[in-house]
């Protein structure tokens, strides 16, 4: 398996690589070391390897390049303009001291000869503080690659390299193919299964190389987003476009795709061409845990957050970002005076907790706002089930609106009522079963009216999950078994079980 992250993280990735290997495939899952040393554990039955990725082809050939009539003053690219700035606070603090010195001995002739020097490095200063910031902004220009000519070499590269050209605008994307290649190339395997659009060319390439070799090598592909429809990961103009060239240009070496939603399968078939619908794999929460894994204590969540049972709580766990909408749950907490909000995610530092944070703190809310790290992906549901609430309050992306995201199938195995912004399947969904309610996404008037609602009468929603049959097919076994159908179908005449041999790459 190939997948593009430090895998601990990424609960699909971890839930597959598991549950194949216990169904008898001899799984390797490769994944991308988050300090550039090579890491190795054991996953159930599974190998997990963590490679590191050395990433030099992440700047674009032109950022290494003087613009030397687009900036004629700028220094070259690299730590010079940097040195020339603090050498020239050096020279102007020496000199300093000398007619610091000077005057102490009482030498007015010392302090006149300094003054020359004195005088040119004032100069001197400006000159290179005036070419500093013509770097600096040569730099800016760079990054955002706005102007008409940024802008008329982007089009040309696509136009004239089609799903080709992301190897002139997104160069980097080689550095996984260095650090990953030759790992998968000496493994050997029957089957690649390649995680999302990044490790999709990885795969692809492997297979083409084994094909080369005389031996077949099946390709799977699980497409976890419709790639023309995300919030770009990079504000880099050239980054999505060259995603999306890569992934045309590799997607028809696929033997196999599996995806999160029967809405996306239908997308993704009619983007690309495919012959065959993908298979739907939901990632949803495991409802048999090891007993090792079982026996562990899970985290008390209301512990954590310093509150008893009888406080409201409302949690959302996961990615945090601008666009999954997390700044509604505290912008409601003044008027939601007894609730408490707690966010479960990967990184509490980033810059967007640190947003909430600071936002809390204005609106005198800050002991009410609780972020937590996450917990194993085993262990998420039975944490999740101390709160009153869960909370999905994303807004509306092309993505957003066609499948139910792994912590709807959380929440609702931890029975909890939800809140959900109106996006369609998600709405829709909750609509129909009754376990909570929706609000217009970015609206904190109707948060505040959905919240008022599930808080008033939480037993309302909870029976949803008592009255229906809701969670028989929301579980990771059930899907699980898809998997496994996906694999024995392309791997011919599969041995025994205990035979099968599937290397397995996630990005």
């Amino acid at each position: 398996m190939l997948v593009d992250n430090a895998v601990k993280g990424d609960s699909r990735v971890q839930k597959e690589a598991r549950s194949a290997a216990a169904s008898g495939w001899d799984v390797v899952l490769l994944g991308k070391s988050p300090n550039r040393k090579a890491q190795s554990w054991q996953l159930g039955e599974a190998r997990v390897r963590l490679l590191p990725v050395a990433t030099p082809l992440h700047r674009r050939r032109h950022e290494y390049r003087r613009a030397v009539l687009r900036a004629p003053l700028a220094y070259p690219p690299g730590p010079l303009a940097e040195y020339r700035k603090q050498r020239m606070k050096a020279w102007r603090a020496e000199l300093n001291l000398r007619v610091i010195e000077a005057g102490r001995s009482g030498s007015g002739a010392a302090a006149t000869r300094l003054l020359p020097a004195r005088v040119l490095s004032r100069g001197m200063g400006r000159w290179v503080r005036l070419r500093a910031r013509h770097t600096a902004a040569l730099e800016r220009r760079r990054k955002d690659m706005d102007t008409p000519l940024d802008r008329f070499t982007t089009a040309f590269w696509v136009r004239a390299m089609g799903e080709r050209a992301w190897r002139r605008l997104d160069p980097g994307l080689w550095d996984l193919e260095l650090a990953y290649g030759k790992v998968i190339d000496a493994l050997e395997p029957d089957l690649i299964h390649a995680n999302d659009f990044r490790m999709l060319g990885v795969g692809a390439r492997a297979k083409l190389r084994a094909e080369a070799k005389g031996r077949t090598v099946r390709l799977v592909w699980d497409a976890h987003e419709f790639l023309p429809g995300i919030k770009p990961w990079s504000p880099h103009p050239r980054w999505h476009v060259a995603q999306c060239a890569h992934e045309r240009e590799h997607a028809k070496y696929a033997d196999a795709v599996t995806t999160v939603s029967a809405s996306l399968a239908k997308m993704l078939a009619e983007h690309h061409g495919l012959s065959d619908l993908p298979d739907v794999v939901l990632n949803c929460p495991d409802t048999v845990i090891a007993p090792d894994r079982a026996a562990e204590p899970v985290p008390d969540l209301r512990a954590l957050c310093g509150i008893g049972p009888e406080v409201p709580l409302a949690v959302y766990s996961g990615s945090a970002a601008p666009q999954r909408g997390l700044d509604i749950m505290v912008e409601a907490l003044p008027r939601l005076p007894e609730s408490h909000a707690a966010f479960i995610v990967p990184r509490a530092g980033s810059p967007y907790m640190q947003s909430l944070k600071a936002r809390a703190t204005v609106l005198g809310v800050r002991d009410r706002v609780h972020i937590l790290p996450y917990v194993p992906h085993d262990q998420v549901v039975r944490h999740l089930a101390a709160a009153d609430v869960g909370v999905i309050p994303i807004h509306h992306w092309p993505n957003h609106e066609i499948a139910l995201i792994t912590k709807f199938f959380e929440y609702s195995h931890a029975r909890l009522p939800l809140v959900v912004s109106d996006v369609r399947t998600m709405a829709a969904t909750v609509t129909a079963t009754g376990q909570g309610e929706v609000f217009t996404a970015e609206d904190v008037e109707d948060y505040v009216r959905a919240m008022t609602a599930v808080l008033a009468d939480p037993r309302r929603y909870r029976d949803a999950y008592a009255r229906r049959d809701l969670l028989a097919e929301w579980t990771w076994e059930a899907q699980a078994a898809v998997l496994d159908g996906v694999y024995s179908r392309l791997v011919e005449g599969a041995p025994a079980p205990a035979g099968r041999r599937m290397t397995k790459v996630a990005p």
